[in-house]
């Protein structure tokens, strides 16, 4: 076999002094690795903290989420330090192959991706995360499209809305508190009240709609407990489907989730952040049947 290895040696960019030859110190570049992914866990860290101290920090958050709802609550909030106004994020590869160059000197949010499992002192299985760089595309040569209004036939959202849920769903012609939606976990059943607005319908239903799925996947489920989470939940899936949801307010955040220390409220933002995306899953499927079949023109 041939051995090409020495084509390596001298070469030094052209102009340069010439270097003492070092080998590469694998322990030197693991400490920056580490060191760099300890940096980002800590800004993650005073992100959540700040979220839950502020009623229009957590909101700020919340249309990061909504923006970027495939991405965790931890790189949801690391977007929202270093780029809360991204609109769209891809690593240099990502951007190069669909034909866009970074600027030089661009402004980098650093996020966190899966790496290796390994395996804890318990036998549990754990995963490594690796901070990768990924850039807006105000940092690249793209011109930024104005985001389209989200605009779907109401009928349509509405059934994506209630596609396969939880507990069955029910017509009432009055509830308590003039409520437009009600998750009964005794009866295992959603009321909503008959003659509400599209709009009215899609707000309540959604909210009660978390309720049903946190009820399912916690034993001890209890509503009050659940009211915020359930109630961040529909803001969030207003905002990914272009309902107002201007009448959401958070500016008296609960107790427990303000005292709470970082960990905590990251577990918190994950928890909206997964049942929105339990619903979310459910009705893109719905609408994406419902989409006419593209013409050989446009599959081309």
């Amino acid at each position: 076999m041939n051995n090409f290895d020495d084509i390596f040696e001298g070469a030094a960019p052209t102009g340069q002094p010439e270097q003492s030859s070092q080998p590469f110190d694998k322990d030197a570049w693991a400490d920056r690795k580490k060191a760099e992914r300890q940096s980002v866990y800590e800004l993650a860290d005073t992100t959540a903290e700040a979220v839950s101290a502020d009623g229009s920090k957590f909101r700020e958050y919340l249309e990061v989420q909504a923006r970027f709802d495939r991405y965790s609550a931890t790189n949801a909030l690391l977007v929202l330090a270093q780029m809360p106004q991204a609109t769209q994020i891809r690593d240099y590869d990502g951007w190069k192959d669909a034909g866009v160059s970074v600027k030089r000197h661009p402004k980098v949010i650093s996020i966190l991706e899966p790496g290796n499992e390994y395996q804890r002192e318990d036998g549990s299985v754990g995963t490594y995360y690796n901070v990768k760089r990924v850039y807006d595309i105000s940092q690249t040569t793209a011109r930024a499209k104005p985001q389209p209004t989200v605009s779907m036939d109401d009928r349509l959202l509405l059934k994506a809305l209630i596609s396969r849920p939880p507990v069955p769903m029910q017509m009432a012609d009055e509830l308590p508190n003039n409520m437009g939606a009600y998750y009964d976990h005794d009866q295992q059943v959603i009321f909503v009240r008959r003659g509400m607005e599209a709009s009215d319908i899609f707000r309540s239903v959604s909210k009660e709609l978390a309720h049903a799925e946190l009820a399912a996947a916690n034993g001890d489920y209890n509503r009050q407990d659940a009211a915020f989470v359930a109630y961040s939940v529909s803001y969030l899936l207003c905002r990914k489907y272009g309902i107002d949801a201007s009448s959401y307010d958070f500016s008296h955040l609960p107790d427990n989730f303000r005292e709470s220390d970082a960990q905590g409220i990251r577990a918190a933002l994950t928890e909206i952040r997964d049942t929105a995306g339990e619903i979310s899953g459910r009705m893109y499927r719905v609408l994406e049947q419902s989409k006419p079949p593209k013409s050989k023109e446009q599959e081309r």
